[in-house]
């Protein structure tokens, strides 16, 4: 029999590497089943030896003995409250004036998710969990340590050997959406109220006295701050967050760095869409400058520091009904569920879809037919389940079951290796036709002036178009006697069928004409070619300017230029190779398209807004914001959210708004559309 003291260790190892897989990383290496065996095993062991208790094995989540009143412990570095913004202009009015504190030197900017949840210190003594406290007053906090304990993604015992002989780290704790829901599951079943939302509960949790009720409700928590440390090898935040996860110790998730304020104000969008993916709720975004030396410089004020701020925004949210889950297909063939609510108004909206973005969130959410649901707004965007009031489920529910095949064209649905989106691999599928022909059409596509969605939907309803090659075939005629699937009102107010007509079918045929010479590059972006868009198509074709020279590249070749990498070469090899992909090219030019790329390139020296910074506010009625700000782009311009002093130009739709006054007043030149268009189009 092997000795109880070595198994113990063995066990509490095991046992925290899974933890860490589970918590941390998501990645589970074990069953649940397996788990409890291994937990009780060591708790039996450690039962029958006191002598090998620690205050450190995996057995002491559950809690120790309740305390008698939370006590209070100063705070040795004070925990500082974080300025607020609401708007993307006082955003880039801090960042300015934050550089100009700093003037000879570049600013790294950090942005991070805003955690809606309650903040922390944890505190470790030679890599043990000594300490939790409260924020408190900012300078003394409570005692919490007792309930921190319970937290299951907090390491109890630092990883490795070389770890700080004081590390204090200050982050949120806080419960996911879908813990809530089966917490207040229970509750209802016990004949006690449910909870309203995480934050509460998770605020009410950490003070109990008794750490059972705070193991009970399955807490986490994200570190993002620094306290007191000895020893910390980092010198900037994003080397700090390394340096606490490769410890064990959980780092805020989606953190990115950028050299500028500029980059920064630019990746927002991109951080607001990615809100409704996530397990947890967050009420804005935070940005920290990188370095700790240049926080120094830039100091504190009397309650918040200098160097970071968070840039928040309301939420909004409703309860409602689940009254059906339908599926529809992508342009790249991901099948993405949608659930259709019973009608509620949020923030000033009456919203009746919500999208439940894939298969894994179903499950996460145990979301069903029939559910009461909460519905959110962040920030006015797109509204998202957040999760089932499960113990408003007053009858057995079906789950939802995801489709196997394709609902348009029957094909048997793959998920992605490693991904979480399950697709229609099928590369003429109806649904995704539509979508791709509209995008073709679109002016970040192969700008065909006339192929909006509604001739898309005409063109394929009537059988005239079952593929992209099909567009350079189209018959004038034809297409003028055809009649629009929506009927028009007459001059005496009834519907009546109404033809196509030569104008519309004529200016069609034009702009399908005109797109034969957009080139290679053009034309490999409006393909939806996965990761494959106008970067990437410039990049490949800069090195292999015609079909044939591309062809000829292998995946290696692809992924040796620089932003490509091994996938997207993967992606782009697979389809030229592919059968589908062969035919359409060759296809493509039969139909006589330009299947190269002018070796002669404009400089970007040479382009009509080389150098110049613009920025675009208001309704535009010729370009979609993403599509100007592209062009922005593709004309040798830099595309910015804010107006400054050094914006050169402001393109000002109708309902113009602040941006137009703050220009006027900084003396920045204002373009309307049409002086846009003249100008980008001068040469």
């Amino acid at each position: 029999m092997s000795d109880p003291a070595q198994r113990a260790e063995e066990l509490r190892q095991h046992l925290r590497r899974h933890d860490h897989a589970y918590y941390v990383l998501a990645q589970p290496t074990i069953s649940d089943l397996d788990y409890d065996r291994l937990l009780r095993e060591l708790s039996d062991l450690e039962a029958q030896h006191p002598e090998l208790y620690r205050s450190d094995s995996p057995t002491q989540r559950v809690g120790d003995a309740p305390v008698d009143h939370l006590t209070q412990v100063d705070h040795v570095v004070p925990m500082l409250s974080i300025d607020n913004t609401y708007s993307r202009e006082e955003l880039a009015a801090y960042f300015e004036k934050t550089e100009k504190q700093l003037p000879d030197e570049k600013i790294q900017w950090v942005m991070e998710f805003k955690i809606d949840g309650v903040a922390a210190s944890i505190v470790y003594t030679e890599g043990q969990l000594t300490m939790g406290l409260t924020r408190g007053n900012g300078a003394v906090g409570d005692d919490i340590t007792h309930n921190i304990r319970t937290i299951r993604d907090l390491p109890l015992k630092l990883i490795g050997d070389a770890v700080p002989g004081t590390l204090e780290v200050r982050g949120e704790a806080y419960m996911t959406n879908a813990d809530l829901a089966d917490l207040n599951k229970r509750q209802v079943a016990a004949g006690q109220d449910p909870y309203k939302n995480t934050r509460n509960v998770t605020a009410g949790s950490l003070r109990q006295l008794d750490p059972s009720v705070a193991a009970d409700r399955n807490l986490r928590f994200f570190a993002h701050g620094i306290g007191q440390v000895d020893g910390l090898k980092a010198t900037n935040h994003m080397d700090f967050l390394a340096e606490i996860a490769a410890m064990g110790i959980p780092a805020t998730p989606n953190v990115q760095c950028f050299d500028s304020a500029a980059d920064t104000l630019k990746a927002v969008a991109a951080l607001e869409e990615a809100m409704p993916d996530l397990s947890f709720e967050v009420d804005g975004i935070v940005f920290k400058v990188n370095d700790f030396a240049q926080r120094e410089k830039l100091g504190i004020r009397s309650k918040s520091p200098r160097w970071l701020i968070a840039y928040k925004f309301e939420r909004y949210e409703a309860i409602t009904t689940l009254e059906s889950i339908s599926v529809q297909v992508g342009k790249t063939g991901a099948i993405t569920p949608v659930a259709h609510l019973a009608p509620v108004d949020i923030a000033d909206t009456t919203v009746s879809r919500a999208s439940l973005h894939n298969a894994d969130e179903i499950e996460r959410l145990d979301v069903r037919v029939g559910d009461v649901v909460v519905v959110e707004k962040a920030g006015k965007i797109i509204p998202k389940v957040v999760r089932v009031e499960k113990h408003r489920r007053e009858k057995s529910l079906r789950k939802f079951q995801f489709p196997t095949h394709c609902p348009e064209c029957s094909t048997e649905l793959v998920r992605d290796e490693g991904g979480v989106f399950i697709r229609c691999l099928n590369p003429v599928c109806p649904a995704q036709l539509k979508q791709k022909l509209i995008f073709f059409g679109s002016r970040t596509g192969m700008d065909i002036d006339g192929l909006g969605e509604e001739v898309v939907e005409l063109l394929l309803a009537r059988g005239l178009v079952k593929d992209y090659p099909d567009l350079y075939h189209l018959d004038a005629d034809q297409l003028a006697s055809q009649d629009w699937l929506k009927q028009r009102k007459g001059k005496d107010g009834k519907l009546i069928d109404v033809q196509v007509g030569k104008r519309n079918a004529k200016k069609l045929i034009d702009g399908i004409h005109a797109s034969k010479t957009r080139g290679l590059a053009q034309l490999l972006s409006s393909l939806t070619i996965r990761q494959v868009g106008r970067t990437v198509s410039r990049l490949v074709t800069a090195k292999y300017p015609t079909l044939e020279s591309l062809k000829s590249a292998s995946v290696e070749q692809l992924a040796d230029i620089d932003e490509i990498g091994d996938i997207i070469a993967k992606n782009l090899h697979g389809f030229l190779h592919s059968a589908y992909g062969e035919q359409l090219m060759d296809a493509f030019q039969q139909a006589g398209l330009d299947l190269f790329v002018e070796v002669q390139q404009t400089s970007e020296e040479d382009l009509p807004l080389s150098g110049k910074t613009l920025v675009v506010t208001g309704t535009l009625h010729h370009y979609k914001r993403d599509e100007i700000k592209q062009l922005i782009l593709d004309m040798g311009g830099r595309a910015s959210g804010s107006v400054s002093k050094n914006t050169d130009y402001l393109v000002a739709g109708e309902k113009a708004g602040s941006k137009l006054t703050k220009a006027e007043s900084l003396g920045v030149k204002v373009l309307t559309e049409e002086q846009f268009r003249d100008l980008v189009n001068k040469d």
